[in-house]
């Protein structure tokens, strides 16, 4: 069952539409088989799920960009929030596997705490065996938070496969750990803007 769900992420790790969250209080889950499950952290709603690869730490940093701003170096496999000219906080990502690789400068547009996944129709058109909507919780492919990029299907979002940080794996979306991706959203706010460099 692991390696399906490790799958499924793998391969899912990006382009959703669901926005609905999941209240914070919910102590049970269903999986994405139907079956009710506990999370080995007494709520599936923890945000432990692994350290990244890539320890989080302030860097200095291209001082053109200013305070408030993301810059995703998908080469490095590094994103950038930057604190003050010239200063950032470097965080380890996931990024899009060969031929979902993109550029470009978005917004954030939404943020969500623990949302729902509804993979688009290009998607289950690859894997017509994904679930057509998951509900939020630790299991869910887009992790603890996620932050909407404008109206794409991008994202950057949590993950709760610690060892994807670092790799080209996702259909598009920056992935981060559970603990990167909370800091990180607990930074920025609506409106940001993301500048994403290849």
């Amino acid at each position: 069952m692991r390696l399906i769900k490790g799958t499924l992420m793998a391969l899912a790790g990006c382009a959703m539409a669901g926005l609905a969250s999941v209240p914070a209080q919910a102590q049970n889950q269903y999986d994405i088989f139907g079956g009710l499950f506990s999370s080995p952290f007494g709520s599936p709603f923890g945000i432990t799920a692994g350290t990244s690869p890539i320890p989080r730490q302030l860097v200095s940093f291209d001082a053109k960009y200013p305070a408030g701003t993301i810059v995703v170096n998908t080469n490095e496999r590094r994103l950038y929030y930057v604190t003050t000219p010239g200063q950032a906080v470097m965080y380890g990502v996931g990024v899009g596997r060969d031929g979902f690789q993109w550029s470009g400068v978005k917004v954030v547009s939404a943020k969500k705490e623990w949302p729902s996944w509804t993979p688009p129709a290009q998607m289950l058109k690859r894997r017509p065996d994904l679930p057509r909507y998951m509900p939020g919780g630790i299991d869910n492919p887009l992790g603890a938070r996620a932050m909407y990029l404008g109206s794409s299907l991008y994202r950057i979002h949590g993950s709760n496969e610690p060892e994807t940080i670092g790799q080209a794996v996702s259909s598009g979306c920056i992935r981060m750990t559970n603990e990167d991706v909370t800091d990180l959203y607990n930074r920025v706010k609506v409106g940001t803007k993301v500048y994403v460099l290849r």
